[in-house]
C-alpha cells in the first residue's frame, strides 16, 4: 500500500466513524430453520440486520414472547411488527367479526413481545380479494369505518409500548400523507401510529416519477408518527395501460437515496423491513443495494 493509499484509507474511515449512525434498523425475513427464540435472534444479527419481524407465537404462549423479547433484546435486535393482514371491512359480518378479534390479538401480542406496532391496512369493501380496489375504498363511509375499527382495537388493548397502524394503499384510506393526517386526527388515540410504505402511496406516473418528492412529503407530514417502514421498489412495465410491479430493491425506479436521506431525519430510529421477495438471495441482494446507499445500515 502507498503513502497516498495509506492516507485516503485513514481519512475514510476516520470520516465514517465521525459520521452520524443512521437512525434506521435495517431488516428482513430469515431463512433459518429453527423455531429456537435465540438462534432466531443471532441469525439476524450474523446478517447485519438490526430489527426483525416478530417470530411465529400465540398471545397465550406467554413464556414464549418473554423468550423471544429476551433473545432478541441481547442482541440488540428490535422487533419491528406484528402483521394481521385480514380485512377489517369484510362483507360476511362474522368474518369481519372475526378479523377485528385476530387483529386486536396482534396489537396485544405486539405490546407483550415489545413489537414497535401491529399493522393491517384499513381493509377493502370488494368482496372476493381482501385488499381489492373498490370504488367506496375512498369513501366517507370507508374512513368512518376505519376509525371507529383503529378506535376499538386500540380501546381494547390499551398498549404500553406498541402502536397500531394503517399502511397507506393506492386504491383504500390512507392513500395519501393527507389522508393519513386525517385518520390520525378523527381516530384521536395517542397508540395510533403509522407504518410507511412509500411504494403503497405510488398510484399513478405522477407519483412514480416524482417518488423522490412523495418521500419527503411522506415525512415531512407524517414523519413524529412513524414507528416502522417497509423496503420495496418499483418498475413500470411499458404498456398501454399504466402497470406497476414490485421489484427487489435497487432493480426498480424509487429513488433510495431520497427515501434514505429522508428517513435520516425522523426524530426517533425506526426499523427499515424489506418485504415481499422470493427467498434468501433476493433479500440478500436487496439488503446489499440499500446498504450500498446507506452504509450505516
Amino acid at each position: 500500500m502507498t503513502r497516498r493509499n495509506f492516507s485516503s484509507t485513514l481519512l475514510a474511515a476516520g470520516a465514517a466513524a465521525a459520521s452520524p449512525r443512521s437512525p434506521l434498523m435495517l431488516g428482513a425475513p430469515i431463512y433459518l430453520k429453527s423455531t429456537d427464540p435465540v438462534e432466531l435472534a443471532r441469525e439476524h444479527k450474523r446478517l447485519g440486520y438490526a430489527a426483525a419481524y416478530c417470530p411465529q407465537v400465540k398471545l397465550e404462549e406467554k413464556e414464549r414472547i418473554r423468550a423471544i423479547e429476551k433473545a432478541f433484546a441481547d442482541e440488540k435486535i428490535v422487533i419491528s411488527e406484528v402483521g394481521r393482514w385480514v380485512n377489517l371491512l369484510d362483507a360476511d359480518p362474522a368474518k369481519r367479526a372475526a378479523n377485528l378479534k385476530t387483529v386486536t390479538d396482534g396489537l396485544a401480542l405486539a405490546d407483550e413481545v415489545g413489537a414497535r406496532c401491529c399493522v393491517d391496512i384499513a381493509g377493502s369493501f370488494h368482496e372476493k380479494v381482501w385488499y381489492g380496489a373498490h370504488p367506496k375504498n375512498l369513501s366517507k363511509e370507508f374512513f368512518d369505518a376505519a376509525v371507529e375499527n383503529a378506535r376499538k382495537i386500540i380501546d381494547a388493548v390499551k398498549p404500553k409500548r406498541s402502536r397500531f397502524c394503517y399502511e397507506m394503499m393506492g386504491w383504500a384510506i390512507p392513500d395519501t400523507p393527507d389522508s393519513y393526517l386525517r385518520l390520525i386526527k378523527a381516530v384521536a388515540r395517542p397508540a395510533f401510529a403509522v407504518h410507511l410504505d412509500v411504494c403503497n402511496a405510488v398510484n399513478s406516473p405522477e407519483k412514480f416519477f416524482n417518488n423522490a418528492a412523495l418521500s419527503r412529503e411522506c415525512i415531512e407530514k407524517l414523519g413524529k408518527w412513524i414507528v416502522s417502514c417497509h423496503a420495496k421498489d418499483l418498475a413500470m412495465i411499458p404498456e398501454v395501460n399504466v402497470h406497476l410491479v414490485e421489484v427487489i430493491p435497487g432493480r426498480g425506479e424509487i429513488d433510495y437515496k431520497a427515501f434514505l436521506s429522508a428517513l435520516r431525519s425522523l426524530p426517533a430510529p425506526v426499523p427499515l423491513m424489506i418485504e415481499h421477495l422470493k427467498n434468501a438471495e433476493e433479500y440478500a441482494e436487496a439488503a446489499r443495494y440499500i446498504r450500498s446507499v446507506d452504509a450505516t445500515l
